[in-house]
């Protein structure tokens, strides 16, 4: 029976010839064995739950891009459309002044056409009516009414009828107050006199008809 020898350690298997060096050496170096290796499924998963995550935040930046582009869209259309209107208005209110104030000058154009077909437009008046007349030119006015064009309803007020045998529709004959328009609006219609056929009498292109058809005689067969 061997007896343990108290007072010793149980020291690592050592070499034999090997020096107290090898021996220390042995004692101090660590375990090889290795410990149970985690399982390689838990680390997929988790990379994988990493992955939707990441892919949710980014569905949600997405859809937060698309609602703000949207609202952006829709607020310069808005915007647009409010250039537009301020822009008509501003216009529509410019038209309106100017033509408010033409309007006032009207009857002192009406002056200077009565005293031009009178001849006393003559001197340094004829030059400040001139230059009225152009301003007005410049700011718009367009004076409108001839002798001889046919009756429009729309542009002209007749102040006097006739009938005349040498007309073949409602003609001006004669142009009492020219009209005045802005652009396409009307601002004093032309108030004209105007003539009619006579009832019952032919037309003249008619009449001019026949007589040639009763010159030419009839056709050799």
């Amino acid at each position: 029976m061997t007896e343990e020898t108290p007072g010793f350690d149980e020291q690592p298997d050592v070499p034999s010839g090997a020096t107290p060096d090898d021996a220390a050496d042995a004692a101090e170096a660590p375990s090889t064995e290795e410990g149970p290796a985690a399982p390689a499924g838990d680390a997929s998963s988790k990379s994988s739950a990493e992955t939707a995550g990441l892919t949710a935040q980014l569905d949600q930046v997405r859809s937060a891009l698309s609602e703000r582009t949207g609202d952006l869209q829709r607020l310069q259309a808005e915007y647009q459309n409010y250039r537009r209107r301020v822009e008509r208005d501003r216009v529509t209110v410019k038209e309106i002044a100017v033509a408010g104030l033409l309007t006032e000058l009207l009857p002192v154009l009406d002056d200077i056409g009565r005293a031009r077909d009178h001849g006393e437009l003559v001197g340094g008046f004829k030059s400040v009516a001139e230059s009225l007349e152009t301003v007005a030119a410049k700011m718009g006015l367009q004076q409108f009414g001839k002798e001889g064009e046919p009756f429009d309803p729309t542009i002209h007020e007749a102040l006097m009828h006739s009938y005349a045998p040498d007309v073949t529709e409602t003609t001006c004959v004669a142009i009492l107050q020219p009209g005045y328009r802005i652009g396409e609006r009307t601002i004093r219609p032309a108030r004209v006199a105007v003539a009619e056929p006579q009832p019952g009498a032919t037309p003249a292109a008619k009449e001019e008809k026949s007589a040639d058809e009763e010159s030419a005689g009839p056709e050799e067969g």
